[in-house]
């Protein structure tokens, strides 16, 4: 069986609970993304205009910090990045996580939890930062993941 990991933001725990049963059901490796300065719940106001997620996910083409503990990801064949889904897209620090793992060779699917987005910009976005890295990747088609059902029935779609 093919080596893959699982690694994930979440901001409310929303999207570790779908990254932890991802996980298990693929008997993959975990683990969590961490933004460089952590989000505070002022941070994450999407009513406040002027809240620091409002001001970074209208800033396109911007990167926001991570901490330097991404795993090394050269023993895994799969790669399933999670993250929830801001404004239509997903968090700009999933953006500065392409770029800084080496994706090359590797199977990749994406996913997020969201209270009313499709993923269809989160996937667009995400292929874009691909193209930008000059990766050469098979990416498998993204999904909102928000019940067991919808995680069942994307995992049985994975070329994995």
């Amino acid at each position: 069986m093919a080596k893959t990991l699982v690694l994930y933001y979440s901001a409310t725990n929303t999207t570790k609970r779908v990254a932890e049963q991802i996980a298990q059901k693929l008997n993959a490796d975990l683990c969590e993304i961490h933004p460089a300065h952590p989000y505070s719940s002022a941070d994450l106001n999407w009513n406040d205009p002027q809240s620091r997620t409002s001001i970074e996910q209208h800033q396109h083409d911007t990167r926001v910090a991570i901490k330097d503990d991404l795993p090394d990801v050269s023993g895994y064949e799969n790669i399933v990045i999670g993250h929830p889904i801001w404004w239509g897209i997903p968090p700009r620090m999933i953006t500065t996580v392409i770029d800084h793992l080496n994706l090359n060779g590797k199977k990749l699917a994406l996913f997020a939890t969201s209270g009313g987005s499709s993923y269809q910009r989160s996937q667009s976005n995400i292929e874009r930062a691909l193209r930008e890295n000059n990766y050469d990747v098979q990416v498998n088609p993204g999904a909102v993941l928000n019940n067991d059902a919808q995680i069942d029935q994307w995992l049985k779609k994975l070329n994995f």
